[in-house]
């Protein structure tokens, strides 16, 4: 574990983790402070960001794309579909362009960071039925679903796995695979590490993940697939490649979709990282444990999208 990671997980066990463990969620107070404190990358050299913001925009968020966007998409290369974490009530594409910024650049693909609507004003399954149409629009504009690859993390993890699920019940071309960083996919929050890593975790308190699911769920079941992707059939996904860290309280969220995806057949790759904490991999360019993160989750894009792919097989591994 480097320096810069033990300081990034003492920096969140003060000023992050005592606001989980209160007995309520204060969903104003949580978009206060993100919107004060995200911090928000330069644009990359010979890339640009182009913000779609506007009341009648069809897709609702903001490109990162190369400056060339023509010569770049001419040559076949990836596009990355982006659902931001943050417990579905707060957080937006602006608060996670670091990481969009690191994985885009480093798979050479534009990437769209969807600005999809938050809980409790739009609750489940307003997060889904914008992925969904985002993900539709998307084709609609021309590009070839085996170039798509849907990423997120935390409850945006977990909605791109919710996303996968949807689009196969529905019948719609499914994108090359899935990048899911620490991803949130069990609502009902009964995974054993909720428990076993409560304390540990340097961002999270177990009992929060139950009291925030309530805020986007209402009065739907927390099992519901399409809300805890955990409890879905994955059988007929693309290949999936999942990060998470050995101390996260949702560390078992991860595990689980991996056993399951390997059950159904599905090519799955799990790397947990230790000591890591919940999304780390949006602390680059700052700790190097993020750069190693991106660059792995990048040669995964690459490969999945690549004409002559061949899948990754099922494995695990502690990086």
């Amino acid at each position: 574990m480097s320096w810069q990671s033990a300081l990034a997980c003492w920096y969140l066990r003060r000023q992050f983790r005592p606001a989980t463990q209160r007995t309520e969620i204060n969903v104003e107070a949580a978009r206060a402070l993100t919107a004060k404190r995200a911090w928000s990358p330069k644009v990359p050299a010979g890339w640009r960001l182009r913000e779609q913001y506007g009341a009648g925009e069809t897709l609702r968020g903001e490109w990162l794309e190369p400056s060339d966007t023509g010569a770049a998409r001419a040559a076949g290369t990836p596009t990355i579909l982006y659902l931001h974490g943050g417990g579905y009530y707060f957080c937006s594409p602006r608060s996670h362009r670091s990481i969009v910024f690191g994985l885009a650049t480093r798979s050479r693909a534009p990437a769209f960071s969807l600005d999809y609507r938050l809980a409790p004003e739009a609750r489940f399954p307003a997060a889904l039925d914008d992925a969904l149409a985002a993900y539709r629009q998307l084709l609609a504009d021309g590009t070839p679903p085996q170039s798509i690859v849907i990423s997120g993390d935390s409850a945006g993890g977990g909605l791109a796995l919710a996303t996968l699920v949807a689009l196969r019940d529905a019948g719609d071309p499914l994108p090359a695979g899935s990048l899911l960083f620490s991803p949130w996919t069990d609502l009902s929050a009964s995974g054993a590490s909720i428990r076993t890593n409560d304390g540990v975790d340097p961002m999270f308190s177990g009992h929060a993940i139950g009291r925030a699911a309530k805020v986007y769920l209402g009065d739907t079941p927390a099992t519901h697939p399409y809300a805890s992707p955990v409890y879905a059939d994955l059988h007929g996904l693309p290949p999936l490649f999942i990060q998470a860290g050995s101390t996260e309280v949702l560390l078992d969220d991860a595990r689980r979709v991996a056993e399951s995806a390997r059950s159904a057949s599905v090519s799955v790759e799990l790397q947990i990282w230790p000591n890591m904490p919940h999304v780390w991999q949006i602390f680059t360019p700052f700790i190097p444990e993020a750069r190693r993160a991106l660059d792995g989750a990048a040669a995964f894009v690459r490969q999945v999208t690549s004409p002559r792919s061949s899948q990754p097989s099922s494995a695990m591994s502690m990086v």
